[in-house]
């Protein structure tokens, strides 16, 4: 790139403000990519307990399940959870993290504790059944949360792999080659002003031996 620049003073001072300019940048994203790298571990970390957290919950959900059925039978069991009681709401929102628009999830239906929890009535089903249901609806703010937590983990992390593609070429492909252009433009200043200096004195000695 050096040599298809053109080496004027004003290309010179050109690339100096470019080149302060990008290092500049760079710096800022620098500090951007480390805070990023710093909010997606602090995710990540959330994102490992909630997940250890849900499978070990559904595990027992499923366990109670499985025995509600042994007792109830198949059909017997699909017949009570055919038609819900309720409808599992939640509101759908946005957070800005190191202008990272990433998705928030918050549940706003029914919980555990409301009365009307189970969809059936108590005469044909087992209490493994209403433990199972129970235990759902308990885990479904978590398991949103995880889905939230997972999602912006996600964009976090293409969010860092594109910020570090911009470092690196600013680092080693962008900032180098501005340097070098530099150092060119001012070769050949100096090589110039060293021409016009000789240029000058050859010109004074043929003068002075003329007179």
């Amino acid at each position: 790139m050096a040599t298809n620049v053109n080496p004027t003073r004003m290309e010179l001072t050109r690339l100096k403000r470019r080149l302060a300019t990008a290092v500049r940048g760079h710096k800022l994203l620098k500090d951007k990519r480390d805070e990023m790298v710093r909010q997606f571990m602090i995710y990540i970390r959330r994102n490992h307990e909630l997940r250890l957290k849900m499978e070990k919950a559904l595990q027992n959900v499923s366990h109670h399940f499985v025995v509600a059925r042994a007792h109830m039978g198949f059909l017997t069991m699909n017949e009570a959870l055919l038609y819900p009681a309720r409808s599992a709401e939640f509101e759908v929102g946005s957070k800005n993290v190191m202008s990272v628009d990433v998705p928030t999830l918050t549940y706003t239906g029914a919980t555990a504790d409301d009365a009307a929890q189970v969809p059936y009535s108590f005469a044909f089903t087992t209490g493994e059944l209403d433990t199972a249901v129970t235990e759902l609806t308990t885990c479904l703010p978590d398991l949103l949360e995880l889905a939230e937590v997972e999602k912006t983990c996600n964009m976090l992390a293409d969010e860092i792999e594109k910020t570090r593609r911009r470092v690196n070429a600013l680092e080693y492909v962008m900032i180098p080659e501005m340097q070098e252009s530099i150092k060119y433009i001012t070769m050949k200043l100096s090589e110039n002003e060293r021409a016009s200096t000789v240029r000058l004195m050859k010109a004074k000695e043929i003068m002075a031996k003329q007179a």
